[in-house]
């Protein structure tokens, strides 16, 4: 069989959380400020293929959405096939394993705490080594299209941050589930591609490609502070990420396909 069922995949998700545990601080760090790293380039292609457009963005946002949507997910991909810790991925991969008894909670949040701070780290050295001083991001059109961005991201309402960020890992941990169906490379990479693709087109929020995102645009000029930042935008980013990966794809699957407490 060339594919996992999805019970299958609710036990090899539930393997790779235990493996995860089982690496150091130090080990844990590094494969996430990778995951955060990965990420933000892939933000950065979607920005200055999907920015580089004015014209088609203006008579036809739709295709410069897309655009973004179409290069984004080349991030997802490194992390899965290359390796890397993802917040994101991980509330997902881990309910199983705790919902069954074979992890402690503790050791889940000890590793969403520590990805969560090595994605930050990541996610801002490409923001200022790659995005900013290489230049890539300072002309126009793409210096604009991202301070757009990141305003756009930080004056929405919060309950509107947060169900963007629910739907948007719901999209993100089935790409995983997807990645995770597959025993091959080219069907990892089209698993994640289509979820990633979708949430991204339709402009949903991810905790860690924001940590790229709006820190750019305020290397930028941005008239966005660090408070716009974190309140408005990453604390209802991430809850809702917490829930669109630990509750509608780790709980859900784990409830119809694995192992109970008895």
């Amino acid at each position: 069989m060339n594919f996992n069922s999805p019970k299958q995949i609710v036990e090899v998700v539930g393997l790779s959380a235990q493996a995860r545990t089982k690496n150091s601080t130090s080990t844990t760090l590094v494969l996430a400020f990778l995951g955060g790293a990965y990420i933000a380039l892939g933000g950065l292609l979607a920005i200055v293929i999907g920015g580089g457009v004015p014209g088609i963005s203006a008579e036809n946002p739709g295709i410069s959405k897309f655009l973004m949507g179409a290069t984004f997910p080349v991030g997802l991909m490194l992390v899965a096939i290359a390796g890397g810790e993802l917040f994101t991925g991980n509330t997902a991969y881990f309910i199983p394993p705790v919902a069954s008894g074979r992890l402690k909670l503790a050791q889940m949040l000890r590793n969403w705490g520590l990805v969560y701070l090595g994605n930050f780290f990541g996610a801002l050295f490409v923001a200022y080594f790659v995005g900013y001083l290489t230049g890539a991001l300072t002309a126009e059109p793409w210096k604009e299209f991202t301070i757009n961005i990141a305003n756009v991201k930080t004056t929405a309402p919060f309950y509107k941050v947060f169900f963007k960020g629910m739907a948007c890992n719901w999209f993100v941990a089935i790409a995983m589930w997807l990645a995770y169906a597959s025993n091959h490379i080219s069907g990892k990479i089209l698993g994640i591609w289509f979820p990633i693709m979708a949430f991204v087109a339709m402009g949903f929020e991810h905790c860690i490609a924001n940590m790229f995102f709006i820190p750019s645009a305020m290397l930028l000029g941005a008239p966005i502070t660090w408070g716009d930042f974190i309140v408005n935008n990453l604390i209802p980013a991430t809850l809702g990420n917490i829930v669109g990966g630990s509750i509608l794809v780790g709980l859900l699957y784990w409830y119809a396909y694995g192992e109970k407490k008895i």
